[in-house]
């Protein structure tokens, strides 16, 4: 649980380009970078608080995104009191309402996208009626009154 939400791959673009997901950062620049001992910062990956990416040989290598959030933990626990455990249960419940909130961007896009091919299809059909027929229209729905009478022998 380490609060990397649409975490960007860079396998479609430039590989060395760097974003605030990319582990560049050992923990000594990490700890410097955040303000926090190094033994904070393996506590909190043991705890699930803030979890870096590992290298091929097991060293935790962390994000800008990791040291922001490396210093919202510090501050919620030092500022505002909160215990590691509601923490740990905050950062989820953030996770998660990125999550949600991505989620309905992207419904958004299909409704808005199906709404505008609704249209579409509309249009198109409408633009298939023919013109050489007049709509019908109820006459039982008028309130005129006709008074037919024949013509007898006049």
């Amino acid at each position: 649980m380490n609060g990397r939400q649409g975490q960007s791959s860079n396998s479609f673009g430039n590989p060395y380009e760097l974003t605030e997901d990319t582990p560049v950062y050992v923990i000594s620049v990490a700890a410097q970078l955040s303000g926090l001992h190094p033994q904070t910062l393996r506590q909190y990956d043991r705890l699930g608080l803030v979890s870096p990416d590992r290298t091929a040989g097991r060293g935790r290598r962390y994000s800008a995104r990791d040291i922001q959030l490396l210093r919202e933990v510090q501050r919620l626990s030092q500022d505002e009191g909160i215990n590691l455990a509601g923490i740990k249960q905050i950062i989820a419940l953030q996770t998660q309402v990125a999550a949600l909130q991505a989620q309905v961007a992207e419904l958004q896009a299909a409704v808005e996208g199906a709404a505008v091919a609704m249209r579409q299809r509309e249009a198109q059909v409408h633009a298939s009626y023919r013109r050489d027929l007049v709509p019908y229209q109820d006459v039982r729905q008028s309130s005129a009154i006709v008074v037919w009478r024949p013509d007898r022998g006049r």
